[in-house]
């Protein structure tokens, strides 16, 4: 009566917290996960949430079968896994450069994840900043790109893991922190504190500054968020950050966060591998554990 594909949905609403980022997760239509849940609970002749509640707040049948679950797709997970491995004797090597510096608080956990289920597979990090990942991808040097800045280049290969809004952090008692939106006129008379990139390799200055044809009053440095947003929360400055990078800042109320512009500024993070890759099954399972880690721990961020 309750099939796999139930489970599925059911967690991905959960997580999720609404129909439609729950169908874009597992890649159905908002009419076709409302009629699969709506399928099983005349299967069931319950209910499995109540509607039009925010945050989704789930029945005791509905608890009941994510509990259910929990305690079943991950040994699913497991199991195909192990197959794989047992029937490719599946070994290899997956050395990451990151081109986001914020990106080690969702990294760091997948990573630890991945290892776990394939423990022979040797991994490496290198720091993308120093250097230029794509070609060194395109050569071999290195396996996976994290980008938020998709060159197209032959023989690589874009998949997206999810999008974010980027805000402009000051502190509470900043004169600009009662403004809806921020505008590129008014970044004149501020610093602007960046991490330690060209310029051409930030979309605070090729979305948003330049095409204005505006430059900072003063550009400065940090190497951490957590040093931008101290600097930020003194007074320092200003600075372009990702919404889940700075959330924790944002609640407590140390920062204050607005969008980029009337509409606000969204990017995409993206993996970049070689194309000959793209099948393997613990490039595939990575890439599968990168996105399940930061929809797990990441707020405010979006399917790509």
């Amino acid at each position: 009566m309750i099939e796999f594909r139930h489970l599925k949905t059911l967690t991905a609403l959960r997580d999720s917290g609404s129909l439609v980022e729950a169908a874009e997760r597992i890649h159905l239509t908002q009419s076709a996960l409302s009629h699969q849940i709506k399928d099983l609970e005349d299967r069931l002749n319950c209910s499995l949430f109540i509607r039009k509640t925010k945050p989704i707040s789930f029945t005791a049948a509905g608890r009941r079968i994510l509990a259910l679950a929990d305690s079943i797709l991950p040994m699913i997970k497991n199991t195909e896994r192990e197959i794989v491995r047992l029937a490719c004797g599946e070994a290899g090597r997956l050395n990451i450069s990151i081109d986001c510096h914020s990106c080690f608080e969702w990294l760091m956990p997948t990573i630890d994840c991945f290892r776990k289920n394939w423990p022979e597979i040797e991994m490496d990090l290198a720091n993308g900043f120093t250097f230029a990942p794509i070609p060194a991808l395109a050569k071999g040097d290195i396996d996976l790109v994290i980008t938020s800045d998709p060159v197209p280049r032959t023989g690589i290969f874009y998949i997206p893991l999810f999008s974010y809004e980027s805000l402009i952090a000051m502190s509470d008692n900043h004169p600009l922190a009662n403004k809806k939106f921020i505008e590129p006129a008014d970044f004149t008379t501020e610093t602007l504190i960046t991490y330690p990139v060209n310029q051409d390799r930030l979309d605070i200055f090729t979305r948003f500054l330049d095409p204005a044809g505006i430059q900072p009053k003063e550009v400065r440095t940090a190497d951490l968020t957590l040093m931008m947003v101290q600097l930020v929360a003194s007074g320092r400055g200003l600075a372009a950050l990702p919404n889940w990078a700075i959330d924790d800042y944002l609640k407590k109320g140390y920062i204050t966060g607005l969008p980029i512009g009337e509409r606000g500024q969204w990017c995409t993070l993206y993996a970049a591998i070689r194309d000959e890759q793209k099948n393997a099954e613990f490039m595939i399972d990575f890439l599968d554990t990168a996105k399940e880690v930061s929809f797990a721990n990441l707020a405010a961020i979006k399917s790509a």
